[in-house]
């Protein structure tokens, strides 16, 4: 956090998603990268036992799962239901040296560069059958070849940057902006060079939406996603201490998921009864978890826009305010704002309709200084294209 004029400014996130938010798969060859794409998007795409099979990268829409969507959509019964979702990208398995152009490293380094945040995926299975690119199973020391692959990454991409900023100016004094400019890249070259990945510095707002542009690596979000055995997950059995320990001392209060490819595979064909008795024991589905995980790493929150003819859910980040929140729909909404009027679905849960919401005085006419709430159900006014339109 930084102070500025006796206020505290709070942390900054990287990035900038939109309601169209895509998480990437990253991890080394034969990690179980692929079968969990298959289960996220239920969408088959190669994933044989043998490094690179999967060279260009699959996209899928994954829906969300929310309640309060589909409480909406049962009251309202629409024409048309639009859910959140995430598109994941199933980006080609990287190997130690992809910095420097190793097994097809740098096309699946700028995957990694498109997307806003990575589901980060290490083996911990057993099984002499499914080859390890190093050799042997160490779930470390498979983190610890990521995460320097990416940040020999970001530091080629920062240097390149400072360089070419530095060259603007040449001889003369740099402005004020400029040398917000520089002192932003140096400190993300300092940072790297502390084996820090950026998205851990001490940041300003300023800095943050200048270095947004350079769509670093290091700066994105990550879940890390164990892919432990079949029988270990049966058992309870988590990611356990190492693994723990490792990301609490690299990249603290990243959130670590244990999960089995395999049992998710066979859970999937299973009927609701069977796996409705496999959740009272315990042993549910955890994709539900990975996608919140994925959504809650960019601090997202849902807003909803209802009616006869249509219900939706809407991505927005946290924090922000309605005028943002009527851009999301439509970017002439945000220049053309007049007001939003607005309850939370937490009081039409209470008051069983939309009409005892109002009755009960729950619906207001927020401005542009209002922040969206997790679970707003917004009607926005605004005149682009003419007076008084609403959405």
């Amino acid at each position: 956090m930084s102070k500025k004029k006796g206020k505290v400014e709070e942390k900054v996130m990287f990035g900038k998603p939109k309601n169209n938010v895509t998480i990437g798969l990253v991890g080394l060859p034969n990690v179980g990268k692929s079968s969990t794409f298959n289960l996220l998007g239920k969408l088959q795409v190669p994933a044989e036992n043998y490094p690179f099979c999967t060279i260009d990268p699959s996209v899928t829409s994954v829906i969300v799962p929310d309640e309060r969507f589909d409480h909406l959509v049962e009251m309202w019964k629409p024409k048309s239901e639009v859910q959140a979702v995430l598109a994941v990208t199933d980006i080609a398995g990287l190997v130690k040296g992809a910095a420097e152009g190793k097994g097809l490293g740098n096309e699946f380094l700028s995957n990694i560069s498109a997307v806003d945040a990575i589901f980060h995926v290490v083996r911990k299975f057993p099984g002499k059958k499914v080859e390890h690119v190093e050799g042997d199973i160490d779930p470390t020391r498979d983190l610890a070849i990521i995460r320097t692959e990416l940040q020999k990454k970001d530091t080629e991409r920062v240097k390149g940057a400072l360089e070419a900023e530095q060259k603007k100016i040449r001889s003369r004094k740099p402005n004020k902006e400029e040398e917000m400019k520089l002192g932003a890249l140096q400190k993300v070259i300092d940072c790297l060079a502390a084996g820090q990945d950026i998205r851990f510095g001490d940041w300003l707002s300023k800095e943050v939406a200048y270095l947004n542009q350079f769509n670093f690596l290091t700066a994105k979000p990550v879940v890390y996603l164990v892919n432990i055995g079949m029988k270990a997950f049966k058992e309870g059995k988590g990611p356990g201490k190492k693994i723990t320990k490792w990301v609490e001392e690299n990249t603290p209060g990243e959130p670590i998921i244990g999960y089995s490819a395999k049992y998710e595979q066979a859970y999937a064909k299973l009927d609701p009864e069977k796996q409705a008795k496999l959740v009272k024991k315990g042993v549910g589905s955890v994709i539900p978890q990975i996608i919140w995980a994925g959504y809650r790493a960019l601090n997202l929150i849902h807003f909803f826009t209802t009616g006869k003819d249509e219900v939706r859910a809407w991505s927005i980040r946290k924090g922000k305010k309605a005028p943002q929140a009527a851009g999301v729909i439509h970017g002439d909404f945000e220049k053309h704002f007049i007001k939003a009027d607005c309850y939370n679905f937490e009081a039409l849960k209470e008051c069983g309709s939309e009409a005892a919401v109002k009755a009960a005085g729950k619906l207001r006419g927020q401005g542009k200084e209002y922040v969206v709430a997790d679970g707003d159900i917004i009607l926005f006014h605004h005149n682009a294209g003419g007076a008084g339109k609403k959405k």
